[in-house]
């Protein structure tokens, strides 16, 4: 299993390299590593360390901790939305950019999350003193006795009493 991380964290490597149209000369200089191991990391012949990753990580402009996720040296968060996961593949935006984006981000879903638990809350107290009210009523009274329901004489019947 792991000879499959090493690999996986390579072929990352590379579609991240690729999606932001950059040779491996180019990130080889950019990141600092020589363009011989670069090579060796994307075919999964060597395993990078943290260090090299944050290099790595600069030069692509990406997280560093989605490298290092994906070399198995931290667990995966919760699953990334689509739109931090767009923000975080950003090419454009500085990684303290993305860095603000993505805590205004976050701040605006735990107010929602926030907001919709209160709301549910007040709901269920809702239903909660509905239920109690419907509880505290007394029942409708029947009626004692029943009288038998009268019937109109027929036409026939009439014409028998007359």
């Amino acid at each position: 299993m792991a000879g499959s991380k090493v690999g996986s964290i390579g072929e990352y490597i590379r579609e991240q390299r690729t999606r932001a149209k950059i040779s491996l000369r180019q990130l080889a200089d950019v990141s600092g590593i020589s363009n011989p191991y670069l090579s060796q990391i994307e075919r999964g012949l060597r395993k990078p360390s943290a260090e090299i990753l944050q290099q790595i990580a600069k030069g692509l402009r990406i997280s560093a901790e989605a490298l290092y996720v994906q070399a198995g040296i931290l667990e995966a968060r919760e699953a990334e939305s689509d739109v931090q996961a767009a923000v975080r593949a950003d090419l454009v935006l500085t990684e303290r950019q993305k860095q603000v984006l993505l805590d205004i981000y976050d701040s605006f879903r735990k107010e929602n999350a926030a907001t919709e638990q209160q709301a549910t809350e007040q709901q269920a107290a809702a239903q909660q003193a509905t239920a109690q009210q419907a509880a505290a009523r007394p029942a409708p009274e029947e009626p004692a006795t029943a009288r038998p329901a009268t019937q109109e004489p027929s036409a026939a019947q009439e014409e028998e009493q007359v």
